[in-house]
């Protein structure tokens, strides 16, 4: 079977786990027999022996577009529509499949010409990025249109399929749920980052937040929970990792609750650096607000770290061995970290057995699920 797949970012050059999840399933759909096309925005030194890749800014695929277009986000998913509406015309396949709004233009205007049917893989929502408030009517208008114009719906989890049936009008059993996953051989023991290390053994506690620094992913929880952990467990260290529009508003918290001594900001984090951080951790918390999936509790399982995640996620409903609490109940949220700093027995036994269930959380039962819903498309 042969796909036209449309993403937004590949790693190493992602912001966050929508790459790393395109990546994943493209990699264990091409083990599953199926042929992948994987087309890009813009051109990037990426090559992987896998995957065809395809960059819509070549010459080849030139039009109007870039003259009539500028240069912010909107104006790039326009061209990008534009743009594969001619590559459609050269490359083959049978089916296509477009990740989020930033790809679904695209994918209508490759279902346009081709006449070959899409599928619409919703990473998220503009629901959940903005916590429902304000959402921007351009970013809704292209999410919905993608979603009513393709032939079926992917959703990530069953909390984004309800989401999206209830502020989009799209009927359910046009949504099909398929979670992501994990690879563990891409996780492989290393060793620790020597100044945390340090910390470590001078009996400090780490405490780690993983994510973009946005209203969605919860970091403000996530720091009125320190302060309250802070006032019984002093010699905590909290580790924010990660970059964002809120980023200026939680170092200024962090201070207005006095206790920016105890909080270390890491900044943006990928790959090898990342994985040693979350290998340093006492425990990881996921306190979004809104969250469609989830990624990142899963490889802190992987790299043997307990995690406590909100009840607002994704993730919640495939990891059983893991603390969850609702992401605004900040009291019960600090409990929950000092439980697991305290009692190394509860630490042991959440990162065993959640590290046991992970492990059957694979990319390749996804991509299994993903080419029944192919085979099924096709013969509609």
């Amino acid at each position: 079977m042969r796909v036209l797949m449309f993403g937004w970012e590949l790693p190493p050059f992602n912001s966050g786990g929508l790459g790393t999840a395109c990546l994943g399933l493209a990699r264990a759909l091409v083990r599953n027999n199926t042929d992948i096309t994987f087309v890009l925005p813009k051109r990037l030194p990426l090559a992987y022996d896998f995957l065809k890749i395809v960059f819509a800014d070549l010459p080849e695929f030139s039009s109007s577009a870039y003259s009539r277009y500028g240069k912010n986000l909107l104006e790039e998913v326009y061209c990008f529509s534009e743009r594969a509406a001619a590559l459609a015309r050269r490359e083959k396949f049978d089916l296509i499949h477009a990740h989020d709004w930033l790809t679904f233009g695209a994918g209508l205007a490759a279902r346009d010409i081709s006449r070959r049917p899409l599928l619409a893989h919703v990473h998220a929502t503009e629901f959940d990025r903005t916590g429902g408030q304000r959402v921007n009517p351009a970013v809704y208008a292209l999410e919905k249109e993608g979603m009513e114009r393709a032939d079926g719906i992917i959703a990530v989890s069953r909390r984004t399929k309800n989401l999206i049936s209830e502020h989009y009008g799209i009927k359910p059993q046009k949504i099909r749920v398929i979670h992501n996953g994990i690879e563990e051989k891409d996780y492989p023991p290393r060793p620790p980052a020597k100044d945390l290390l340090q910390l470590k053994k001078l009996g400090e506690k780490i405490v780690l937040f993983v994510g973009r620094l946005t209203l969605q992913k919860g970091p403000d929880y996530f720091l009125r929970a320190a302060k309250l952990v802070l006032r019984l467990r002093p010699e905590t260290i909290f580790v924010i990792a990660g970059a964002g529009d809120m980023e200026g508003q939680i170092i200024n918290q962090a201070i207005a609750l006095g206790i920016a001594e105890r909080v270390l900001f890491a900044g943006f984090l990928r790959g090898e650096e990342l994985n040693r951080l979350y290998e340093l951790a006492d425990v990881y918390v996921l306190p979004s607000v809104s969250e469609p999936f989830g990624i990142t509790p899963l490889e802190a399982l992987i790299n043997g770290t307990p995690v406590l995640i909100s009840k607002q996620s994704g993730v919640a409903e495939v990891l059983n061995h893991a603390l969850k609490v609702d992401f605004w109940d900040v009291g019960e949220m600090a409990n929950q970290i000092i439980a697991v700093l305290d009692y190394p027995a509860l630490q042991d036994l959440l990162w065993t057995a959640g590290g046991e269930e992970v492990r059957k959380i694979t990319w390749q039962a996804a991509a299994q699920k993903c080419v029944n819903l192919y085979e099924e498309t096709l013969t509609r």
